[in-house]
């Protein structure tokens, strides 16, 4: 399924290129977090990719914690790639995370920060992603999930049915942290964990909030967008339902982006398996203190 405009996506990282330092907070924010993922990890890569590495902030985070010996950087934008050429990475280029330009069991680590979000093919990049890992390499990302930016959905929403008498999509689908584990695992990964933080971002305007996204390169890229731009009226009513109903007392406005982070690895012999099914050699009712019923028996409540 196409869902995005990925020509859309690289012009919008394009535009933002030039100013991104001055918006670039959530980014850096992730990227830090990321670093302290990767810290826990008592390992030194020698190889690593920036899968979608903006401008560089990752590069950054990560080598200033001296975990990852080379670090090479990529884009969809080569307006990005060119901004974070100047920002530690031995190698920095222009590639789709939809068509991986690297040879297999190429690198150690594989780390994204705030880019598949934006793929239409996720269990398919990430397939791709195992492939360039070698055995027992280390695969670690973070992507917004649904329930980034419900507060401006939901004012965008009712904005335009009240002044346009429809809706339209205005804010990208996203995905769930639930289904996140098990994309990894029908990806073929080994030991995929995924879970979710939520960073508060506050605003003293919500048209400053749709300011930064813009400025971030994360404009709408849905396929199915209207063409035309958003009514004036339209964003002026969505930006007082903001704050009539998610403002404080001193008229700031809070935005919620849900972020989740996968973490897994590329298959190896010496890893630690499950146990076949059936092998317990202890009952779950006997760590719990509780009472095993059978099939068809019924607990004290009735279940």
């Amino acid at each position: 399924m196409t869902v995005f405009n990925r020509h859309a996506v690289r012009q919008h990282r394009d535009r933002a290129a030039g100013a991104l330092a001055a918006h670039d907070f959530l980014f850096r924010e992730t990227a830090d977090r990321l670093a302290d993922r990767l810290t826990d990890v008592n390992r030194r890569f020698d190889l690593g990719l920036d899968l979608g590495c903006h401008g560089g902030e990752l590069a950054d985070t990560v080598q200033a914690r001296e975990r990852i010996g080379r670090f090479v950087q990529c884009d969809l934008s080569p307006a990005m790639a060119a901004l974070a050429r100047s920002h530690g990475g031995q190698a920095t280029i222009a590639a789709d995370e939809e068509a991986l330009p690297f040879a297999p069991a190429s690198f150690d680590v594989v780390v994204s920060n705030l880019s598949l979000h934006w793929v239409n093919d996720l269990p398919g990049a990430l397939k791709q992603v195992l492939t360039t890992l070698k055995p027992d390499g280390l695969f670690l990302a973070a992507m917004l999930g649904g329930q980034t930016l419900r507060e401006l959905r939901d004012a965008l929403t009712r904005a335009e049915a009240e002044i346009e008498g429809g809706l339209s999509q205005r804010v990208s689908p996203l995905a769930e942290v639930r289904d996140a584990g098990a994309l990894l695992q029908r990806a073929g990964f080994a030991l995929p964990v995924a879970d979710r933080e939520t960073i508060t971002v506050s605003y003293g305007d919500p048209l400053r909030l749709m300011t930064d996204l813009r400025a971030m390169g994360e404009s709408n890229a849905v396929l199915s967008k209207r063409p035309t731009l958003t009514r004036r009226s339209t964003l002026f009513r969505a930006a007082e339902i903001y704050i009539d109903d998610y403002g404080d007392a001193a008229g700031r406005v809070d935005a919620t982006f849900e972020v989740i982070f996968m973490t897994a690895w590329a298959p190896h012999p010496d890893q630690q398996q499950p146990l076949p099914r059936g092998s317990a050699r202890h009952r779950l009712a006997d760590a719990i203190d509780g009472t095993e019923y059978g099939p068809g028996e019924e607990g004290p409540t009735g279940g």
